[in-house]
């Protein structure tokens, strides 16, 4: 295939490239790079259909969706100007002081589900699913079936999982808010699961743009049966993954700056599975006193 040149082509269709890129870059395209590949940038899942709308063609206007979010940040900023004058969080300071247990995330009411967020490996072509509803006692019940089978895209070798994590907090004109949790040291939860192990994700605000799929992570193991359990978590027992590998340097969880939760299920047993989650919590153990439970050693230590 010969490479066609600017020059060489009809002057009415040299007129119109102009006004239309898609055409010019398809012109000059080389014989080694696919033409799709100028027309349409950035990863597209398999399955998903294209979008070939220019950027401002995507903006959803709405005048009176835009009054609404205004009053609704301004809101929002009431309180945050308000709520330091009574004292730390809103709350009195000898309240904020005497505090021993924190209820962070309580599912009482369809509006307490619209802060979660559930995805599973079918974004990406496998076969699991994942489905989130309020149960019958006011409770989160996440459910669903894994299959742990790739999808049959010849690029992707491992599949099955579902998760489930919480969205970011946001203040005032969409700016990140954090949890501050460094008076606890330990995570509550009451669970009732199925007997399958599970993986807890606490995601922190970082500060470099490499670190964004830090996670800090630990094991949640279910009992199964029709009990309820009780999960106490130190804190001191997550460590650092990035993308499903541990790291090699490890440090404590920063508790003042928490953005999100999430439990990952990825045990490559295949079949339905559950979780009903009653409440997620903090809470200060004067009994642990560990500060982190993972020694750290020195490649080249000096004498």
């Amino acid at each position: 295939m010969s490479l066609p040149k600017v020059s060489h082509l009809p002057p009415l269709r040299l007129l119109s490239s102009i006004h239309n890129p898609h055409l010019l870059l398809c012109s000059i395209a080389p014989p080694s790079v696919p033409r799709r590949t100028l027309s349409q940038s950035g990863y597209r899942r398999p399955g998903k259909t294209r979008d070939d709308r220019l950027p401002w063609q995507k903006i959803d206007f709405d005048f009176w969706k835009g009054v609404e979010g205004i009053k609704k940040h301004f809101k929002l900023l009431k309180q945050e100007l308000t709520d330091p004058l009574i004292g730390p969080e809103g709350k009195p300071i000898l309240e904020h002081m005497k505090e021993q247990n924190r209820v962070v995330w309580e599912f009482r009411g369809p509006e307490s589900l619209a802060g979660w967020t559930v995805s599973c490996d079918k974004e990406i072509g496998g076969q699991s699913e994942v489905y989130l509803k309020l149960g019958r006692n006011d409770t989160c019940f996440l459910y669903g079936t894994l299959n742990s089978a790739p999808p049959k895209d010849g690029e992707t070798r491992y599949s099955g999982y579902c998760t489930m994590r919480s969205k970011q907090s946001l203040a005032s004109f969409d700016r990140k808010k954090h949890f501050d949790w460094s008076s606890f040291n330990t995570l509550h939860l009451r669970i009732r699961g199925d007997g399958r192990p599970w993986m807890i994700n606490i995601a922190t605000e970082n500060y470099f743009s490499h670190q964004k799929d830090d996670l800090y992570t630990y094991f949640l193991f279910t009992r199964g049966g029709p009990y309820w359990q009780d999960v106490k978590i130190p804190f001191s027992k997550f460590f650092i993954t990035h993308r499903g590998r541990i790291h090699d340097q490890q440090h404590p969880l920063w508790l003042d700056k928490i953005n999100t939760i999430g439990f990952t299920l990825g045990d490559k047993a295949d079949g339905p599975f559950q979780l009903e989650i009653d409440f997620i919590g903090v809470c200060k153990d004067y009994a642990h006193t560990e500060d982190f439970a993972y020694e750290m050693y020195k490649r080249n230590p000096t004498a």
